[in-house]
């Protein structure tokens, strides 16, 4: 799934790499060896969605950028990468009997299939999608896919700070860099009040979803994650093997032995060789641990 990402990185990497989220800015500095801070953002700067205004506070979002660059001097463009909160975007997993090999009968089929199924026009929107091939000419293809305005808000003050954001993704498309490809297993992310679910076979992604839990209670969690492991068992002919969770800080333990009694399955925690990914850093995390492996 990670291919392009890959592909990416075997190329210089960036000077900086930028994980955004309501709570603030993660940043790497990237080097011999990567320096990685976190600047908070007042609340109400931003308020993440995929239907509406994400950035409300303009000038102060930007002054923060300001910040995090100073310092850095002058550098040609297209020398950082922009990793963007998931629920900004919408995620899915769209199956195919079928799929074209042409790129543009692709991007047309995958809009055309999301046509009524998003809640803003999926022909002014900003859309990456990764087709997996499977038996008998199926394909699942996973699609990333979020307004155009949305996506030009976020960057438009690291551009104008002097940076172009060659590189933009979500923050569970490269958290997934740190996450084992073994057997079938789910990734639980939680950031703020927006729960991502990713069920992978292997390397293949067979289920993305990122939607808005009521808090970040165990018991909001698990209302979710039940259903999810029951579409597992019904729709892909196996038993979820293990469950990754990302971003619960300080309930980690608590939900490891709740979830592994109630969905008797084993439970770790997402890890990083900088530390444990959080709710607002597992991206950017995971995009250095793909400059590390493929550099």
């Amino acid at each position: 799934m990670l291919d392009r990402l890959k592909s990416l990185v075997h190329e210089p990497p960036p000077a900086m790499a930028f994980e955004v989220s309501e709570a603030g800015i993660a940043v790497a500095r990237i080097g011999s060896k990567a320096e990685v801070e976190f600047r908070p953002l007042k609340p109400g700067v931003l308020s993440v969605s995929p239907v509406k205004e994400n950035v409300i506070d303009a000038d102060e979002f930007s002054m923060a950028v300001r910040r995090l660059v100073a310092g850095q001097g002058a550098r040609k463009r297209k020398d950082a990468a922009l990793i963007l909160p998931d629920f900004s975007t919408r995620i899915t997993v769209l199956d195919f009997d079928e799929f074209p090999s042409d790129a543009k009968e692709q991007l047309s089929l995958v809009r055309f299939r999301l046509k009524r199924s998003v809640p803003f026009d999926v022909e002014a929107a900003a859309v990456g999608f990764w087709p997996q091939p499977g038996a008998h000419k199926r394909c699942d293809v996973l699609v990333v896919m979020a307004p155009i305005e949305i996506v030009a808000r976020y960057e438009a003050p690291f551009r104008a700070a002097g940076l172009n954001p060659g590189f933009v993704t979500t923050s569970s498309m490269a958290a997934l860099e740190l996450a084992p490809e073994a057997g079938l297993s789910v990734l639980a992310k939680i950031t703020g009040q927006a729960l991502t679910v990713i069920v992978r076979d292997k390397s293949a992604i067979k289920l993305a979803r990122c939607l808005e839990v009521a808090s970040q209670e165990l018991e909001d969690i698990a209302a979710v994650l039940l259903p999810t492991f029951v579409y597992v068992e019904d729709n892909l002919s196996g038993r979820v093997e293990n469950l990754i969770l990302c971003g619960f800080g300080a309930d980690s333990d608590e939900a490891q032995r709740r979830f592994t009694e109630e969905l008797s399955v084993p439970v770790d925690v997402l890890r990083s060789p900088l530390g444990v990914p959080g709710e607002n850093d597992a991206g950017l995390l995971g995009y250095l641990r793909s400059i590390a492996k493929n550099n």
